[in-house]
């Protein structure tokens, strides 16, 4: 089992930045793809970004592109998301998610965090 663990989230203006941290226990965070996933009130859940187990490889969300950063520190196992130039509707719970197969597919990760509230005020 993957224990995940999201902190970070917050409430920020518009073009405010916010870094969310996901800390992973349980079993070794060498080898599974971490990603972050959103979801707002009433929507569904969706991809936001993420780095394969090496972390040289990345996917964004076309909302997100140029605006997010997802980096891993394995040594850490810890997963980050930079949010830069936030927007209203960046508004959602955070979900930090882990998995054995790099993609963007919700069915693709076993393991979720607890999620982390992000507000974006207009």
């Amino acid at each position: 089992q993957v224990q995940l663990v999201e902190s970070g989230g917050g409430l920020v203006q518009a073009g405010g930045s916010l870094r969310l941290s996901c800390i992973a226990s349980g079993r070794t965070f060498v080898g599974y793809t971490m990603g972050w996933f959103r979801q707002a009130p009433g929507k569904e859940r969706v991809f936001v970004a993420v780095a394969s187990d090496s972390g040289r490889n990345t996917i964004y969300g076309d909302s997100v592109k140029g605006r997010f950063t997802i980096s891993r520190d394995n040594a850490k196992n810890t997963v980050y998301l930079q949010m830069n130039n936030l927007k209203p509707d960046d508004t959602a719970v955070y979900y930090c998610a882990g998995g054995r197969t790099f993609g963007t597919i919700t069915n693709l990760y076993s393991y979720w965090g607890q999620g982390t509230q992000v507000t974006v005020s207009s």
